[in-house]
């Protein structure tokens, strides 16, 4: 299975990205929502939404990978056909195994996740 994050799996028109806030079920930590919808699509797709008073321009873009990464390896673990918006809130910089953690708890939670 390819584990790339290719261009098809990130949203990115304004009436997608409604659509899921409108549609999805909604699911939170102290520094995230998540926000899961269904897809007519075999393959999931994410966008990642920093909140507008996110520090400046590169933390935005670090989170952003950040999130970009834990959901690119844990693909294989999630099941197809979901679209996934992350609003991020800012808080106190995580480490990566606690940011995951925590992401991983989400998917749980919104019924995604398929342990192997």
């Amino acid at each position: 299975m390819r584990r790339n994050l290719t261009k098809i799996e990130i949203v990115r028109k304004k009436p997608e990205i409604d659509a899921i806030f409108r549609d999805g079920k909604k699911f939170s930590c102290s520094w995230m929502r998540l926000i899961v919808a269904e897809n007519e699509c075999e393959f999931s797709r994410i966008v990642v939404i920093p909140v507008r008073h996110y520090g400046n321009s590169v933390q935005r873009n670090r989170i952003r990978r950040q999130i970009k990464e834990i959901w690119r390896n844990e693909k294989p673990n999630l099941l197809p056909g979901f679209d996934f918006a992350f609003v991020v809130y800012p808080k106190k910089v995580l480490d990566y195994e606690t940011q995951r953690k925590q992401l991983l708890q989400l998917f749980s939670q919104a019924g995604v996740y398929v342990a192997q």
